[in-house]
């Protein structure tokens, strides 16, 4: 059983999940839609250019999961799923995910998107296991700050050796599939890593350095 581990946004949705939870959180009215929907796409574009600050994007982003009960949330997550979600799913990426199925690989999304928002897509898209930024929660609601080390660049790998060692999987024959240049540190401990619908910067090194690169988003969204 090899390890085949994927990025979720951009990579097995035609979408960023967590911008597009914000910008679900604007049109419900949940949050201030001019002011939420410019630090938003701020961040989006900090991300895009790899200047992200996780820490401060962590405090805005959790914030809204702080001032509303479990019940509320998961119900607007349910609409969100459906309106947002369902529509992004990458058919090339389901059967990616399948072909790695049927060979007995163990399937792993390592997202740096919070487990509120991405945990749901991941049970969507039928993966063994997830790991994501996660949210504190203090008796049974969110706190809006962020527990333990945040899914994010070197934290993906951080994040990834702590989980090897308490699961006993190895990264002996593994696959990493991303989109993103941020996820550069990750791509570069597996075995095979694939460049997947690559951004500019990731496509160059991908080329550089002989990597494959895969596209599975249809041309007209690539």
């Amino acid at each position: 059983m090899s390890l085949a581990i994927f990025d979720l946004d951009h990579t097995l949705i035609g979408g960023d999940s967590d911008h597009a939870w914000g910008e679900f959180l604007c049109r419900r009215g949940v949050v201030d839609e001019q002011e939420y929907r410019a630090a938003n796409d701020r961040f989006y574009e900090e991300y895009l250019r790899g200047e992200m600050d996780i820490h401060a994007f962590l405090n805005f982003a959790l914030n809204p999961l702080a001032l509303h009960a479990p019940e509320q949330l998961n119900a607007w997550h349910a609409e969100f799923m459906a309106e947002c979600i369902e529509p992004i799913i990458l058919p090339k990426a389901e059967q990616l995910l399948a072909e790695h199925r049927a060979q007995g690989d163990f399937l792993l999304i390592i997202t740096a998107t919070n487990r509120f928002v991405t945990a749901p897509i991941a049970k969507r898209l039928g993966v063994d296991a997830m790991l994501a930024t996660e949210p504190e929660v203090v008796d049974g609601r969110f706190t809006g700050r962020v527990a333990g080390t945040p899914c994010f660049q070197g934290g993906k790998v951080t994040r990834l050796h702590a989980w090897l060692e308490e699961t006993g999987h190895s990264l002996d024959g593994s696959w990493f599939y991303s989109d993103s240049n941020n996820d550069l540190p990750l791509l570069e401990v597996v075995d095979n890593p694939v460049a997947t619908n690559p951004d500019d910067r990731l496509r160059a090194t991908a080329q550089a350095r002989g990597w494959q690169i895969l596209q599975l988003m249809p041309a007209s969204d690539a």
